[in-house]
This record gives C-alpha cells, structure tokens and sequence, in this order.
C-alpha cells in the first residue's frame, strides 16, 4: 500500500494543480469506500483551496469552509487530469477546479476515504492521536528511547505504531532497520539510547531519499502523473529473501510478525 513517501510524492505532485484554484463540483460515483463519503463532503464546492498538507498517511486540502481529508487506501492514486477525459472503472470520485482540471481518485480495492471537517483537522478522531512526523522536529532517538521503556514488542513492531511514529510502513521499517544494524526481532524496551539514536537518524534517512526518488512502486501505486517511483530498485532487504545482502553477501532472511513479512540480514543486524 501506499506509504509515506508515495502519499508525500503525491502530494506533491498534485499541489501545484490545486493552490488557488476553485473547487467548482465534486463528482463521487462510489461513496462505499473505507468509510461511506458524507454528504457534507459537497461542502467543498464553491471555497477556495489554500493549503495542501500531509498528516501521516493523510492528504489534507485545507479550505476557508473545512478540510476534506483524502487516503489512498492499499491502492488509490490520484491524477491530475483534464475534465473531458472519461472515467475509467475504479474512479471513485472527481474534484473538478476551476482551472478546467480535475482531480480524479483511483482505487481497485476502495479501501480509501473521502472524509470532510469543519472543525479543527488535528482534533479529527483519525488524527488526534498519532505520534510525531518522522521529518520534523519532535522525532528523535531520544523520543524513540524514550517511548520504548517498559515495551515487550519486537522493535520493528513499535516504529510501525502510528501512536509512537506516523509513517514508517513494513518497506520502510525494514529498511531503516537494516540501515541502523538492528535485528527486528529485539524486544524495543531491551534497545539502548545509542542505538535508537541511530534508528532515528536511519527512518529520516530512508524516508527523505524515497521521497526524492518519487517513492517505491509495488503493486498498484503509480505517481500523480502515472509514472512509478523508482525506490524499489534500490531496496537492501525489503522483497529480497534468499538473495544475498548487499553489504556482507549473506542470504536475506525472511520472516513473519504480527502477520506483516519481515526481511533481514541475520550478519548485518543484531
């Protein structure tokens, strides 16, 4: 699915499109997405968009009247398109602007949202309660060390919780993880501050390349353009069971927790 990178990429690719521009209609041909579309999303006809902004896995178009909130599910995508070009199946809903575009929602699974606010975005349920963004301030291996005290899950499980960091999917959790040298089977309280020091630095690290190499294709997730993002050729764990590691050459081990798959360098991390 869709990870921060992708959301972020897409984000901004789609940003340029929107700033400014008048919503002049919206357009939902399925409202029985992850959660049913509210009839309070037509809300958004007629203001004016002035911020495009990310929370976590959320795509947040932030207006004078509210902000619709926008996820893209395991499979969404959205593009910018021109507004005679026909819908294909799967193209769940349209923001038509002002500008003559629109902005068309993919998504073969419809496990995505549509969701509006008129209140204050950071107190909406979904988002009130999640941790710091891993690229801001805020989120640090101290915060990291910090959090993880007393914990008795395996460390890649506790920077997958979206209540201590948002963002860090399975790809990039493994990756990061193989970055900083730790097994992801270490129990998160029994990690010192050093090396969480070095966790952090590593979840940073992977994130913002992927952001800048336009994210990792797998599966359905293509860019606002359609492109692919180009991350997954670079993978050093991820994917790679039984091929050796990049580093020390040792076959990549693979492995199941919590019913997500986990690949790891048995040499390289510890």
């Amino acid at each position: 699915m869709p990870e921060l990178p992708e959301v972020e990429t897409t984000r901004c690719g789609i940003e340029p499109y929107l700033l400014g521009q008048t919503i002049t209609g919206v357009t939902v041909r399925q409202p029985r997405l992850r959660w049913e579309v509210p009839d309070s999303i037509q809300s958004l006809v007629g203001q004016t968009v002035q911020q495009l902004t990310r929370r976590g896995k959320y795509i947040l178009l932030h207006t004078p009247a509210g902000v619709a909130l926008i996820h893209l599910g395991m499979s969404g995508s959205l593009r910018i398109v021109d507004a005679t070009l026909l819908p294909r199946k799967h193209d769940h809903f349209d923001l038509l602007l002002a500008s003559g575009n629109i902005v068309r929602y993919h998504d073969p699974r419809r496990f995505g949202a549509l969701l509006w606010t008129a209140d204050p975005v950071q107190q909406h349920p979904l988002l009130r309660e999640l941790g710091p963004e891993p690229l801001e301030a805020g989120f640090d291996g101290d915060y990291l060390f910090t959090q993880s005290r007393s914990r008795t899950v395996n460390v890649k499980a506790f920077i997958m919780n979206a209540h201590i960091v948002v963002g860090v999917g399975n790809i990039y959790a493994c990756e990061a993880l193989f970055l900083a040298g730790i097994d992801p089977r270490r129990v998160a309280g029994r990690i010192s501050r050093e090396r969480y020091l070095k966790l952090a630095n590593s979840i940073r690290e992977i994130l913002t390349y992927a952001i800048e190499r336009g994210g990792t294709t797998l599966r359905d997730f293509v860019r606002e353009d359609g492109s692919p993002g180009y991350f997954q050729l670079e993978l050093k764990v991820y994917g790679r069971a039984d091929e050796p590691c990049r580093v020390c050459q040792t076959p990549i081990r693979h492995l199941t927790q919590g019913q997500r798959s986990t690949w790891f360098c048995p040499v390289c991390q510890h």
